[in-house]
């Protein structure tokens, strides 16, 4: 019984998807586009809809009639500066063509990423997926309903735009080797990173070419406290250099080896990744390889809209360049070992 003076709660999507026993997409498809999927799906959920009183919202037409000109962003976290770079620059280039960017923070989940697929689906012409948490076969089962673009990993059949972090990771076991460092250890960032992946096997390949002593700890969150808390793992068993998963991970390392007493580049030298502006103005400004960021937002979107307008997915990744910006958190080999106290 309804309390007296509160409004209704208004069906929504995931009401019928949950009544129905489907997921929302399908609900959205059996509505908008019955055709879609089976002819006793789409019975099953009108049936559901009507009896629990959903109302298609008609804000959103069919986008087969009626382009709506909207893209959007699924970013891993906002809360990482590289993103908002990427971001800007996807917004620059969608905004020329005449075109909206949306954007959806998942906060490294991938049950919000599948949401916010979800949610878009009827409003939107095409997905960029930056560092998608998504399996695969969640990516290309999205892909057979928008163009979907990827960012920072590599999907058989999807189009994606990368960085070059196996050449990062390695330029930056280059200029450790030159300050005299043999011991390096890789703070990894989360586990369902594939750039996290590519990084630690270039450092590996890269530590035995140039007879560097590598190691891994990890998976972190890819947060200043993460990179703090790695710390206590790190102590364990101290190396000289640090590569850090990225930039705020870099910090937070900082931050947790002064904790201990010791400082940077001092005792230990820091490396990060994305040269974000957090890591250039941070105390010691933070060694970092940078990407072309905004160039790969640009990138991402353009390939997006030729595929919205009918052309062939590109069948291989776009790669773009980095290099490594020495800052002051890295310097020589300490002469002796590192005291951890």
């Amino acid at each position: 019984m309804e309390k007296e003076g509160v409004p209704p709660k208004i069906p929504t999507i995931y009401d019928v998807a949950a009544a129905a026993g489907v997921s929302p997409s399908t609900v959205s498809r059996a509505l908008a586009r019955p055709g879609r999927v089976s002819a006793e799906t789409a019975e099953r959920v009108r049936a559901v809809a009507e009896e629990i009183g959903y109302r298609r919202s008609v804000v959103a037409p069919a986008l087969g009639t009626v382009p709506s000109k909207l893209l959007a962003m699924v970013v891993a976290d906002i809360g990482n500066p590289l993103f908002v770079d990427v971001f800007r620059g996807a917004e620059v280039a969608a905004g020329r063509a005449g075109y909206t960017m949306l954007l959806f923070d998942a906060r490294e989940a991938e049950a919000r990423e599948r949401a916010a697929a979800e949610s878009f689906l009827d409003f939107v012409e095409g997905f960029i997926l930056a560092s998608p948490r998504m399996s695969d076969s969640a990516l290309l089962r999205l892909a057979k309903q928008r163009p979907v673009v990827v960012l920072n990993r590599i999907v058989s059949g999807l189009p994606s735009v990368l960085t070059d972090g196996a050449r990062g990771v390695r330029r930056v076991a280059e200029h450790l080797g030159s300050l005299g460092h043999t011991d390096v250890t890789y703070v990894g960032g989360p586990e369902a990173s594939w750039a996290d992946g590519v990084r630690w096997r270039g450092l590996q390949e890269a530590g035995e070419e140039l007879s560097l002593r590598v190691r891994r700890i990890g998976p972190n969150e890819p947060t200043v406290s993460g990179g703090e808390m790695a710390v206590a793992r790190w102590a364990r068993n101290p190396a000289t250099a640090v590569v850090a998963f990225n930039d705020v991970m870099a910090i937070g390392f900082v931050r947790g080896l002064r904790a201990q007493g010791l400082e940077v580049p001092r005792d230990v030298s820091v490396v990060g990744f994305d040269n974000s502006r957090l890591g250039a103005l941070a105390t010691p400004a933070i060694s970092s390889v940078a990407s072309p960021l905004a160039l790969q937002g640009r990138t991402a979107v353009g390939d997006l809209l030729a595929i919205v307008r009918g052309a062939r997915p590109p069948q291989q990744p776009v790669l773009l360049p980095v290099k490594l910006v020495p800052r002051e958190s890295t310097g020589p080999v300490p002469g002796g070992a590192v005291q951890v106290g």
